[in-house]
């Protein structure tokens, strides 16, 4: 089938909407109509070189849709079935999945490198054929994907939210409720309000933390900080560290997550100074591939028992955190509606991305036409 779609054939340009021809599902495979899909910092990432993918590419990874078409062997899912699309797929059977860390399912390895799980395209573009973001390829009308990376949801959520369920609000709610493990009367830190650090925000607040310290540059962010759960705002992590030395009568935060859109290196160093004794600092955003040179205060992880701690989808499991979390989402304690800023169609794409890097959206999500 013909379908219209963002790819990226290479780093540093724009997004080209075009069409694309769709191959049918195989063995595992479904096809599933995407209605909407969020704009999230790590779509940018390859087109900024900063992470490496196998290009060209069909963006997008944050998707729900309704099925259209099942193939082959598929068990879980049927034609009419409403999907969010989980950006790591759950095969369910590896060491990771059956211990409850479906976040570092084995089929992780694939999601980088654009071709399906058998190594072949679905996507074709000027003769040759295409990837697909995380398996995914959501700045799609349609697209041919892995059971694994589908999660069923209730059919009366609205896709234009659920989707962002698919990576940026999970992977948030997780960094604070799954690895730094807020609990009740905490004190967290949480350093950038994007998509991941809305999620951040709210996840600390779900889990009963006291004082939520949220750091961000854009001082036009602050009220929505509050509305998300921040009881404090700063506009520099030096800022911060003074005012958490303050709340705290220098005891300092119990954690705190580093969600910005990009990690530089010193970043870790100064945010280590957030935390306490024995605290937490949670590193769930990117950096650059190629920096391998943080500056780290060594004595304080002995010295202090410090802990640095990486998140890959905040350590969700995302067969029983999506539902959850959309559950949340129905009684009002998880905000999404709040954190759309703006909506777009396909072809502003690129428009989309230039909001966001400016700091103008907390999420930005594209709703397709049909």
């Amino acid at each position: 089938m013909k379908m219209n779609a963002a790819i990226l054939w290479d780093a540093h340009q724009d997004w080209s909407v075009e069409e694309v021809e769709l191959d049918g599902p195989k063995e595992g495979e479904v096809l599933v109509s995407f209605e909407a899909t969020g704009l999230c910092h790590s779509d940018h990432h390859p087109r900024a070189g900063d992470a490496p993918a196998a290009l060209p590419v069909v963006g997008g990874h944050e998707g729900a849709g309704i099925v259209q078409e099942v193939g082959p062997g598929v068990t879980t899912l049927k034609p009419g079935d409403h999907v969010v699309a989980s950006f790591l797929p759950a095969c369910g059977r590896c060491r990771w999945c059956s211990t409850g860390q479906q976040n570092l399912c084995d089929m992780g390895e694939f999601i980088m490198k654009g071709v399906m799980l058998d190594g072949t395209y679905r996507r074709h573009a000027q003769g040759r054929g295409v990837g697909a973001m995380s398996l995914l390829g959501t700045f799609a009308q349609y697209g041919t994907v892995a059971e694994a990376s589908l999660v069923k949801i209730d059919e009366d959520l609205p896709l234009s939210r659920a989707c962002l369920i698919g990576c940026g609000v999970t992977t948030g709610w997780g960094s604070a409720v799954n690895t730094a493990k807020v609990s009740p009367g905490d004190t967290v830190v949480v350093i950038g309000c994007g998509g991941i650090g809305s999620g951040a925000i709210q996840g600390a607040r779900i889990a009963g933390a006291e004082k939520i310290i949220v750091v961000d540059i854009v001082e036009d962010k602050r009220e929505k900080a509050f509305l998300f759960g921040a009881t404090h705002f700063s506009t520099s992590i030096a800022e911060a560290t003074e005012l958490v030395r303050e709340l705290t009568r220098g005891v300092m935060a119990d954690s705190a997550i580093l969600t910005v859109g990009l990690v530089e290196g010193p970043m870790i160093g100064e945010a280590l100074e957030l935390v306490r004794k024995g605290g937490a600092l949670v590193l769930t955003a990117l950096a650059p591939f190629s920096d391998i040179t943080p500056t780290l205060p060594m004595s304080m992880f002995t010295l202090f028992q410090k802990r640095l701690l990486g998140s890959l989808y905040g350590e969700a499991n995302p067969r029983a955190d999506i539902p959850r979390l959309l559950s949340l989402y129905r009684e009002g304690k998880l905000l999404l509606d709040e954190t759309v800023t703006t909506e777009y169609k396909l072809a502003d794409v690129n428009r989309g991305f230039d909001d966001m890097l400016a700091g103008k959206n907390i999420r930005g999500v594209i709703l397709h036409d049909h």
